[in-house]
């Protein structure tokens, strides 16, 4: 099969796929017929549907499937005797000067770019390293052997502090009799003076 491949852009290329009519007719045909010996239709027996009625209910959907199978497998037969590389799916859209009895698409879609690599035979390499002396070693172990790098820190204990509920409980109990304060003798006698005579007496 011939392939004309055009660049329409760096990476972006274009395909046109011509399908023969008859081709897709027949295979149309041969699918409507294994269909219709399964397909229901009210007024007739499984597989014994006409096939007029068959093409009127599943005849598009048929061709359709027929049609996108048959560009996909040009596509990709093209693409493998082009020798491309293809990035992600095609946009195909029906062209519509195909040539009498064919169907014809075109396939638009990008390749992945050519990497090149020169020759490598006289390029210089520069390799670097690096040299660990006595004396680097020793200044890291004496750092590491340091105590404030070593030693944990401690932290300071802070005071435990009654919780919210012992401070409520201890506010809330009631003293004991001991812990009571009692009167004084003045405040007793001035409640007796009160109580014996309606004017106020010396304490």
């Amino acid at each position: 099969m011939a392939v004309t491949v055009e660049t329409l852009e760096k990476l972006e290329r274009r395909i046109t796929l011509t399908l023969p009519a008859e081709v897709i007719n027949g295979e149309v045909e041969s699918r409507l017929k294994k269909l219709s010996r399964t397909v229901k239709a009210d007024g007739f027996r499984p597989g014994k549907v006409p096939m007029s009625v068959v093409t009127q209910r599943y005849g598009y959907q048929v061709q359709y499937e027929v049609v996108n199978d048959r560009v996909g497998q040009s596509f990709n037969e093209a693409v493998n005797e082009a020798k491309l590389r293809v990035a992600g799916a095609p946009k195909i859209v029906q062209n519509d000067k195909a040539p009498e009895g064919a169907l014809a698409f075109d396939a638009t879609f990008e390749v992945y770019p050519e990497v090149k690599i020169g020759e490598l035979g006289g390029a210089e390499v520069e390799r670097i390293s690096t040299e660990v002396t006595e004396a680097a070693i020793d200044r890291t172990v004496e750092i590491l052997r340091a105590p404030s790098a070593c030693a944990p820190r401690t932290k300071a204990r802070s005071k435990p502090t009654a919780s919210p509920s012992t401070s409520k409980a201890r506010s809330t109990a009631s003293p004991s009799p001991a812990a009571r304060p009692r009167p004084s003798s003045s405040s007793s006698a001035k409640a007796r003076c009160w109580s014996s005579s309606t004017r106020p007496c010396a304490a």
